[in-house]
């Protein structure tokens, strides 16, 4: 199984999506590698380009293959009050109920993905020299070191402390590879990545890494430090200058891909196997692999009803094959017809084109104002309270708010970023996973303990590190 060995095997061709050999086996004798194939500007971007491959994932029901972000939702949002599985059955319910194994085969996938989607990044930056025009280099360094901040800040939130790899490494560096390291250390290469980006960038793109995407992603992590309030307030208002605004209607946010509202994206194909997606097909009703994951929870509804407004249709839906059950709206594969069924398949739904949507400017305007709090349990700053009006207008709420506690301002970032894949994190963020997780466990039934906020690491990764890796606790 493609694991992090990928992080050792010098590639290849733009055409990589995976690596098959062991991490531990010699290095390849023969054949291209990146000490002989990176020779032009042109072949530099294929190694760019294929950064952004790797977190798109490879469309496939292969356990062998890396599936990037295409399996995220298993480990955010049904590991928060979100989303659960349908049936409560198989390795997908272990997120559910908060018994996830250091077994667990989505966990090593994701793992092993965004280890892959670092190399990835450290190719390219480990052949920048190859680039002649130095404007065409900085922006090169700018996305591979975006992407290797955006790939470090969801693993050190997942799983805690992790190994740190910031160059290409020899097969025989192995206490690099699985030598665990403080969070502090990994934050400051987060935070060092994306300050290098923001001053190399420019904002041409959605579905690649930009300055207002990297200024976005710099001002979520300084929140979640829970430091550099001042700084992180500062990042949200240049993203506010940069010409994004809200979608008037709010489902066009997730069927008119690459809007005024979109910062970063994951870009996805219909119909090409080689760039489609098949998470949309997993969340419907035994369409995908699965008999049904990510069905939306009572109390994400109860969220939803109360608090939604016009979001709420956008947001989830009724199962018509189990009408007790409810699945996610925004990314029904391909779109959705408006008839009564809310949606027909015009292709294949497991080749499905749904752009996955990392950043947006609602998430900005709501980060705009957890930044002006701070530390504190509430604000009524003007300029706080107008970013969060922007929001609650859109959904229908247009009286004006005087003041707002950090309570409403988790909620509303609940409905308006609902199965987003952002619930956990800010759960965690905000100082309440602990109390929010424990009564959503005891009232479903479920077993979780406070040392379910981090992931285990994968034990296949501890066996490969004969010794040196160590377990998180409670696993």
């Amino acid at each position: 199984m493609k694991k992090i060995k990928n992080l050792t095997v010098l590639l290849i061709t733009v055409l990589l999506a995976s690596c098959s050999s062991d991490f531990l086996e010699p290095a390849p004798t023969s054949g291209v590698t990146s000490s002989t194939y990176y020779s032009t500007v042109d072949e530099v971007e294929t190694a760019v380009i294929n950064m952004y491959d790797g977190i798109q994932g490879v469309n496939s029901t292969d356990n062998d293959d890396n599936h990037g972000v295409m399996y995220e939702f298993y480990l955010t949002e049904m590991r928060s009050d979100n989303t659960r599985t349908k049936s409560g059955e198989g390795e997908a319910a272990q997120f559910d109920n908060f018994t996830v194994t250091p077994n667990n085969g989505i966990v090593s996938d994701y793992y092993s993905s965004f280890y892959n989607v670092i190399f990835r990044a450290n190719i390219v930056l480990d052949n920048l020299d190859v680039v002649e025009d130095a404007n065409v280099a900085a922006a090169f360094e700018g996305e591979a070191k975006f992407v290797r901040a955006y790939a470090y800040f969801n693993l050190v939130r997942l799983f805690g402390e992790i190994p740190l790899v910031d160059r290409v490494i020899a097969p025989s560096e192995t206490d690099v590879q699985f030598t665990r390291v403080p969070t502090a250390s990994v934050y400051a290469l987060i935070e060092s990545d994306l300050t290098t980006a923001i001053a190399t960038l420019n904002n041409d793109h959605k579905n690649r890494a930009s300055k207002a995407a990297a200024q976005a992603l710099l001002a979520k992590v300084y929140l979640t430090q829970k430091k550099n309030y001042t700084e992180a307030q500062g990042l949200c208002e240049a993203v506010m200058g940069s010409g994004f605004s809200l979608e008037l209607n709010f489902n066009d946010v997730f069927y008119n891909e690459n809007n005024n509202e979109v910062i970063f994206a994951i870009g996805y194909v219909p119909t090409l196997s080689s760039d489609s997606q098949n998470f949309s097909a997993e969340w419907m009703n035994a369409v995908g692999r699965t008999s049904g994951v990510n069905y939306v929870t009572t109390e994400a509804r109860a969220a939803l009803d109360a608090s939604g407004g016009d979001r709420t249709p956008y947001s989830y839906r009724q199962d018509l094959s189990q009408l007790s059950q409810y699945q996610v709206a925004k990314y029904l594969p391909n779109g959705e017809d408006g008839g009564a069924n809310g949606k027909t398949f015009v292709s294949d739904a497991t080749l499905a084109g749904n752009d996955w949507i990392v950043l947006r400017y609602a998430d900005v305007l709501l980060m705009h104002v957890e930044a002006i709090m701070g530390d504190n349990t509430e604000t009524s700053v003007e300029i706080a309270l107008s970013s969060f009006q922007k929001v609650r207008d859109r959904a229908g709420f247009t009286t004006p708010v005087t003041s707002i506690t950090k309570d409403e301002l988790l909620l509303e970032r609940r409905v308006e970023l609902a199965f987003e894949n952002h619930r956990l994190f800010d759960l965690i963020r905000f100082g309440k996973a602990e109390s929010v997780l424990s009564a959503f466990s005891s009232a479903n039934g479920y077993s979780y303990s406070s040392t379910d906020l981090l992931l285990p690491i994968p034990q296949n990764e501890i066996n490969l590190s004969k010794g040196v890796m160590t377990q998180n606790a409670g696993y």
